[in-house]
């Protein structure tokens, strides 16, 4: 199922719900990130158990273009806590070869119009000056 649109002229991008096959491909962008060192604290990817554990199940998304996984975002509960359930941390890479071309933004989207729809009532981010 297509969630949105985005891209350049003739280059379609499409959003959909992420599924496990998709690991290797978030795996490969999410280490692009990593070695930015502008990413994330992390500093190596996790086994798909423990990614899979740690994100919340409704809202992870793929970005397409050309039928290659160049983007991935994903909700993540910010604590275990009652007092912050709906309240979810937000995860958005792309491939540094398809930055500017409307991946990020295609993403945010899709994970924006799915909080709307489901149980999550905050969604925060934490963004590197760099």
């Amino acid at each position: 199922m297509t969630i949105s649109q985005a891209g350049t002229p003739g280059q379609p991008m499409t959003v959909r719900q992420m599924a496990a096959a998709d690991w290797p491909d978030v795996a490969r962008i999410y280490a692009e990130g990593i070695d930015t060192g502008d990413a994330t604290f992390e500093t190596t990817v996790p086994p798909w158990s423990q990614w899979d554990a740690d994100h919340l199940q409704e809202h992870r998304f793929v970005a397409e273009l050309d039928d290659a996984v160049v983007g991935w975002a994903a909700l993540s509960p910010v604590s275990d806590r009652c007092a912050y359930n709906g309240v979810a941390e937000v995860s958005v890479y792309v491939a540094a070869a398809s930055r500017g071309r409307g991946a990020g933004r295609a993403l945010l989207t899709a994970l924006l119009h799915s909080v709307d729809a489901g149980d999550i009532w905050t969604v925060q981010a934490g963004i590197f000056p760099e």
